[in-house]
């Protein structure tokens, strides 16, 4: 009897210190249990999930360590000395087209550089062309004439059935069997076509042409900020105001007006045939323009396709109730039905261009000095097989995610935002 009255009065004064210690009116706050310590146990998911990719972690270093070894021993054994200690070492070898200055006594690292530069030029231009080409045969492919659909249609047909390797081979047969320069085609009367490429004038450098630059840049960076501003105030006010005419105004005001104010100098070194060549202007080498027509001509025919496909995406509602406001055909095609067909293209035309790079490597084949050409050049004269592999591969993986990244940034920015 004595023990329970205890324990009923110890109960009672903790009760009585729980009460004193909460406020009067407020809830009582319940403690905090700790975490229970998680056990290694074989029947918790988690813990097979990380014993898994713990062991498959150790596998792949297994393979690879191994595989590194089985190489580096079978190069020691035929006296081949490993490392990109090379890479330091005089080339010994001239490049015909080099963006930067090269001779016979600068590094392999260098000449790596110049293809890295070659690879990057081919596949600018060649992404500018195919771009321009397969939007305007997407657009055709789609068009109500007959006779334009279906002309677009065999371009399609014909080019995108045909390998790459096919096309970079024909035309560069074709331009290496134009005329001697001494018979050369003319073009307009500027510039020259033989079978030592496409002869143009060149532009004479000038102070100005910096002071241009600049100004382009700063113009750019205005018109964007022009155009948010001119679609902004259309959305508030409910009047639309085309605002590409002034933003491109706006650029062209920027760039010329350092031109003007220095005097507006524009001079053109217009080639002239001399003996058994062309002195003066400049010259599109017949390897770089047979690679970019030949790349231009394959990867348009899918990004045609993919602008064709886009353009059917969008509900033909859309161009029937611009047609009944009276907007043009030029307008509807511009101003509604691309732009809502940008999410469609943009992803598929992504692989497009990181495939054109790609292909760029196809210059070995035709001898433009891209990456692939100069690269089995340095391993011919230094038997760095596996170093020079894997620096192509570093750099393609780098060329293709720059690509990627660029553009899925620009498919963010054209998404369509739900509000």
């Amino acid at each position: 009897m004595t023990i329970m009255s205890e324990a009923r009065a110890g109960t009672a004064e903790l009760h009585a210190h729980a009460t004193t210690a909460t406020a009067p009116g407020a809830p009582a706050s319940p403690r905090r249990r700790p975490p229970p310590r998680r056990s290694w146990n074989w029947n918790d998911p988690g813990v097979r999930t990380f014993t898994y990719q713990l062991a498959l972690a150790a596998v792949l270093v297994f393979v690879g360590w191994y595989l590194y070894d089985n190489v580096a021993t079978n190069l020691r054994r035929q006296n081949i000395a490993t490392g990109f200690s090379f890479l330091g070492e005089a080339a010994k070898f001239n490049i015909s087209e080099t963006p930067v200055s090269f001779t016979a006594s600068d590094s392999y690292g260098r000449a790596l550089l110049v293809g890295l530069l070659n690879t990057i030029h081919v596949s600018l231009v060649g992404i500018v062309c195919a771009t321009l080409v397969g939007v305007v045969m997407g657009i055709a492919r789609a068009s109500r004439n007959l006779l334009v659909s279906k002309l677009a249609g065999c371009y399609v047909e014909f080019a995108r059935n045909v390998p790459v390797i096919l096309h970079v081979v024909l035309w560069s047969s074709i331009i290496r069997n134009l005329p001697a320069p001494r018979q050369a085609l003319d073009v307009l009367g500027i510039g020259f076509i033989s079978n030592r490429g496409l002869t143009l004038p060149a532009l004479v450098p000038h102070p100005a042409h910096g002071a241009m630059g600049i100004g382009f840049l700063v113009g750019a960076v205005a018109a964007v900020i022009l155009y948010k501003l001119i679609r902004r105030h259309g959305e508030r006010t409910g009047r639309y105001v085309a605002p590409l005419p002034p933003a491109l105004a706006l650029v062209v005001a920027a760039t010329i007006l350092p031109w003007l104010l220095s005097g507006a100098p524009i001079i053109f070194d217009m080639p002239k045939l001399r003996g058994f060549g062309f002195s003066g202007g400049m010259t599109v080498p017949p390897e770089f323009f047979a690679l970019v027509v030949g790349l231009t001509v394959y990867t348009g025919a899918f990004i045609a396709e993919i602008v064709r496909a886009g353009i059917e995406s969008v509900p033909k509602g859309q161009s029937e109730a611009a047609r009944a406001l009276g907007l043009k055909p030029s307008s509807i095609m511009s101003r509604i039905v691309l732009p809502q067909a940008l999410r469609v293209i943009i992803p598929p035309m992504s692989s497009q261009f990181l495939s054109l790079t790609k292909n760029s490597s196809l210059g070995v084949i035709i001898g433009y000095p891209e990456l692939v050409n100069i690269g089995n050049t340095i391993m011919n004269q230094t038997g760095q097989v596996v170093e020079m592999v894997t620096i192509m591969m570093i750099i393609y993986l780098g060329l293709s995610l720059t690509t990627s990244i660029s553009m899925n940034l620009y498919n963010n920015a054209v998404a369509l935002k739900e509000r």
